[in-house]
């Protein structure tokens, strides 16, 4: 069966089209052109595109109906201008108004807050991070995977003055896919096998396609590239191996790295701190 057809006037389903919503600073009026309009019969107009006024509050209220999405604004000293309903949920924190003006230093355990505060300024320089894998750690220390985005708030100047993003649970795969029942089969094999060294053209050929058809399948079913899910496996199965008393070096080296700086590089990169730290956290 065909995946379902796409909503017309977007061409972007990873949650970026809601950034091309987003641009301006913080306390002016955004707007929102669809990058595919409709197509037009007769003359043509001077102009195809649509222009929508959004204001930060507005967006907020369309936000805070997507319980899988956490969106923020943020100034040029990493403090929350505006949140939405899940990400105040997620913090455990009854009113949002008790975010603002706060930064991730006051409101995250401090190995985390050092990376998302690193990330942050990386944005604040012009940098645009676009669907990074990252793991969530809530209050109550369970985890959730999500698709990170953030981009630099610019004003009419040219001047940052903020940064802006949205974070997106990881959904189930499109099982509706025709490429589904096929793509399995690849995802079983990277099961069974995420301990080993694993190259995409295996992958690719495995699955009977190239490997840019590969990426592009991927990204369709699964939301992510076929490194990001193989990553994914392996920082999973640590986490669950941190839980024990197996040595660092052992874990690194049962889930596929080459050895235990590269485990390390990898797990805080994508966990937001060390092993050994996540292995101390778990038995608090």
């Amino acid at each position: 069966m065909a995946s379902p057809p796409r909503r017309p006037g977007f061409d972007r389903d990873d949650g970026a089209a809601a950034f091309a919503a987003i641009n301006g600073s913080c306390g002016n009026w955004h707007k929102l052109r669809p990058s595919r309009p409709r197509p037009h019969r007769g003359p043509r107009p001077e102009s195809a595109a649509i222009d929508v006024t959004l204001s930060p509050n507005e967006l907020l209220r369309l936000f805070d109906l997507l319980p899988d999405v956490v969106f923020f604004i943020k100034d040029t000293e990493c403090r929350y201008t505006h949140v939405n309903q899940t990400l105040t949920q997620r913090l455990n924190i009854k009113r949002r108004e008790d975010i603002l003006g706060k930064s991730v230093l006051e409101l995250y355990p401090p190995t985390l807050a050092a990376r998302y505060i690193l990330q942050d300024r990386r944005v604040l320089r012009g940098e645009v991070i676009e669907n990074v894998l990252e793991v969530q750690l809530y209050p109550n220390r369970t985890t959730g995977w999500c698709l990170t985005l953030k981009q630099p708030v610019i004003d009419d100047d040219g001047k940052i003055v903020g940064l802006i993003g949205i974070s997106r649970d990881l959904g189930q795969p499109d099982s509706r896919h025709s490429s589904f029942e096929r793509l399995r089969e690849t995802v079983a094999y990277m099961q069974d096998h995420f301990h080993e060294p694993l190259r995409v053209q295996l992958l690719a050929q495995k699955s009977g396609v190239s490997v840019a058809q590969l990426e592009r399948l991927f990204k369709r079913v699964f939301q992510l590239t076929p490194q990001q899910l193989l990553t994914k496996l392996r920082i999973d199965a640590a986490m669950r191996l941190l839980q024990t008393d197996a040595s660092i070096a052992y874990i690194g080296q049962a889930c596929g790295f080459s050895d235990q700086s590269a485990f390390a590089r990898q797990f805080k990169a994508t966990v937001g701190m060390a092993p050994r730290d996540y292995r101390a956290m778990g038995r608090r």
